[in-house]
This record gives C-alpha cells, sequence and structure tokens, in this order.
C-alpha cells in the first residue's frame, strides 16, 4: 500500500529530518541573501538524483518526474529565509548567526520539503507526472520572493496545473493539520507617513504647528475612516505600530513626526479604494492643522486564497493519511504570506502544520522553537499529498 510506504519512509528518515532542520537553524539567512542554505538544498537534491536549477538569485527549483511525466505537473513550495531576531533559546541547535534566527519556522518548511522530496524520488515508479519543487528565497521582505519566482518564470517549463504550500503553526498539537477554503490570509500593505509642521519649544505651542498633535488626531481619525468605511463583513485592520521622531525633547515640539504602519484586508476593490481614502483624509486632516504629510503606502502581499476544490480534495487525502480528527477547520488570519502571489495565478492549498512546543512559544518571538516529530509528519503528508494531486 502505497500510503504505508509513504509513512515508512518518513519516519525511516526522520533522524535525518532532524539533523537537516538543526542544520538549517544554526545557520539563519536574511531574506535574499539565502546563498548558504540555497547551497546546501541543491546538494541535497543532487545527491538524490533530482535536477535542480537556480532562480531569483538564491532560489532553488527541482524537478522530479515520476511515471508519464508529461500527464501533469504540481508545485510544492517551501521559504527559507530567517529573521531579524536574536535567539535566546539555550538549546544545542540554537544560531550560530548573531542577529538572526529561523523565528517563523521557514528551517522546518525547507527540511520537510527536502523530505518530501527524498519520498517523492525514492518512490517515482508508484506516482505519476512531474512534481515542480520551489525553494523560495525572500517571503519575509518585499516585493516577496514568490513574486520574483513568478516574473522569472517559475510557473512555466513545466507550468504547474496546482500548487501546495505548509507553514507551521504553534497553536496546533503534533500530528494535526489545519485547513482553511476560500480567504485564509490577509493582504498586507506597508504605510509611511511624515507629518511635518513647525517645531519649537513646548512652552510656546503657539509659536509651533504642532506635529505630535496632528500626528494623534490623524491615528485616531484613520482608525474612524476604516471602521466606518469598511463592510461590517469584510474583514480589515489598520494599525500604526510605530510613531517618533528624531533627536528632541521632553519640551521640544519637533518639526516632523513619523508614523509607519500596515493594512490589511481580503478584498482587492476595497483595498485600493482604502488607500486613497486613507492618503486623501491624512492630508485634509494635516491641512487642517495648518501642516503638511507625506504619506506613502507601500503595496505588500495580496490576499491568499484557498481554491475550493483543491481544498476540498486535498483535505479528503489529509484524512487518509493522517486521520479525520487530526484535520482541522482553521480560521481566516490577518497574517500576510506572500504564497498569496501563487494563489493568484493557480489553484493553491495552503494549510498549517502542527509543531506545537512545550515552551508555549509564538511565531516572531526569540524563543520560537518546534515539535521535531513535526518534521516526519510535514514531510510524509506532503510527499503524499503530492503523489494524490
Amino acid at each position: 500500500m502505497l500510503k504505508k510506504k509513504v509513512q515508512q519512509l518518513a519516519k525511516k528518515n526522520s533522524n535525518q529530518l532532524i539533523s537537516f532542520r538543526r542544520h538549517l537553524h544554526q545557520h539563519p539567512e536574511l531574506s535574499f541573501q539565502e546563498y548558504k542554505t540555497c547551497q546546501f538544498v541543491k546538494e541535497k537534491l543532487e545527491s538524490w538524483g533530482i535536477e535542480t536549477q537556480i532562480m531569483a538569485t538564491t532560489g532553488v527549483i527541482g524537478l522530479i518526474k515520476g511515471k508519464n511525466p508529461n500527464s501533469r505537473t504540481l508545485a510544492l513550495r517551501a521559504d527559507m529565509d530567517a529573521l531579524p531576531i536574536q535567539e535566546i533559546n539555550t538549546v544545542a541547535y540554537k544560531s550560530q548567526n548573531d542577529g538572526v534566527m529561523h523565528a517563523c519556522g521557514h528551517d522546518v518548511h525547507t527540511t520537510c520539503l527536502l523530505g518530501a522530496a527524498q519520498i517523492l524520488q525514492e518512490l517515482k515508479e508508484a506516482w505519476e507526472g512531474t512534481i515542480k519543487l520551489i525553494f523560495q528565497p525572500g517571503e519575509e521582505q518585499l516585493p516577496g520572493g514568490a513574486s520574483i519566482l513568478i516574473k522569472e518564470g517559475v510557473l512555466h517549463n513545466p507550468s504547474p496545473s496546482t500548487i501546495l504550500g505548509q507553514h507551521v503553526e504553534p497553536l496546533l498539537e503534533v500530528g494535526k493539520i489545519g485547513v482553511k477554503s476560500g480567504l485564509f490570509m490577509a493582504s498586507a500593505d506597508e504605510i509611511n507617513v511624515t507629518v511635518r509642521g513647525k517645531g519649537g519649544h513646548g512652552a510656546r505651542p503657539h509659536q509651533c504647528v504642532d506635529t505630535i498633535l496632528m500626528a494623534s488626531q490623524l491615528i485616531v481619525q484613520l482608525q474612524q475612516l476604516v471602521s466606518r468605511n469598511a463592510d461590517p463583513l469584510m474583514p480589515t485592520v489598520l494599525t500604526f505600530g510605530k510613531i517618533y521622531s528624531e533627536g528632541g525633547a521632553t519640551n521640544i515640539i519637533p518639526d516632523e513626526v513619523k508614523i509607519l504602519g500596515t493594512l490589511r484586508t481580503f478584498d482587492e476593490t476595497w483595498r485600493l479604494e482604502a488607500h486613497r481614502q486613507l492618503i486623501k483624509s491624512a492630508e485634509l486632516i494635516c491641512q487642517s492643522m495648518n501642516g503638511t504629510c507625506d504619506f506613502k503606502i507601500i503595496k505588500g502581499y495580496p490576499y491568499l486564497k484557498n481554491n475550493e476544490a483543491l481544498t476540498a480534495f486535498t483535505r479528503q487525502h489529509m484524512e487518509t493519511y493522517l486521520g479525520a480528527e487530526n484535520v482541522i477547520d482553521f480560521p481566516s488570519r490577518m497574517g500576510g504570506e506572500d504564497f498569496a502571489f501563487y494563489s493568484q495565478q493557480i489553484p493553491a492549498c495552503f494549510y498549517r502544520l502542527g509543531v506545537q512546543n512545550p515552551n508555549g512559544s509564538g511565531l516572531h518571538t526569540p524563543n520560537f522553537d518546534v515539535d521535531e516529530r513535526s518534521l516526519e509528519v510535514g514531510a510524509g503528508l506532503m510527499a503524499w499529498l503530492a503523489m494524490q494531486a
């Protein structure tokens, strides 16, 4: 039985998977700087007889051909970059690169896809078609490695008809998978505002154009703009995460104040309309207070939509592989993910891999870690799904 063979190979290779993941965790690299990671992945794939190609400078594309390779093509994707975070874990495999850490599980994603590739290559006489492996750089940094790979033609020669990806989920137990059909993750735009006025002594505000007050009004009123203009049934989040001025003191009104934030939603029409309204309102608010503002929106990742038919099909085979009780309905998330670029091009399914660790650490934290038993699950499941989809 094919499922049994996949599970046996995943179990047999589990110690190797742990060693891969620990090596990657010890040697994290920032977005678009994944040179050693790229070489590591390339060497592993070629050692198993899988042909490779370098794209987007540090991306690795592999091709595995089963029986009747022209019958279909499916893509599997993993991201490889790390975050600018100083790790505080005391584990033996702690990051050796100061200020850089795999705090979002991309070391797990890369390892699982390597593990799936090894299984698929070993069992290539048992399945039909071609599997395209996408080891992607730069998920954590705009414009996103996915967008660059797409521009360079990763979805051609051969052209996959569908694509699958997985992401670690620290809130799920090992052995469980989270799945959501339809709208899954939000678009993510960066907001960069510079409020300008006339600085001066805090004891003489009548001689100034108060940028701190303008910035405060802007933040409050733009929140109201979103809450009053967005469809209540369309999730939208406007968050300002940073406000600051250069230099200064408690009794100085600065000439400029900078505000940084993010806008997230699930609808492209409303997204663009929100951009227009935010810019117009911010300019009017500052003008009414005798100041000006430079309001820039850096358009980020689009929303991620899981194709309904593909997700239903994928879920069916997840249940076959893991048991129905281990495939969990997952809610939509306001987080962004550049896998969304693929989902805008071809039918896609992005799901969550349970990696719950006893220390309770979450994504993007300096003590993030995973239960490494999840590697066997992630690698085996990905191989199994690739054979079926």
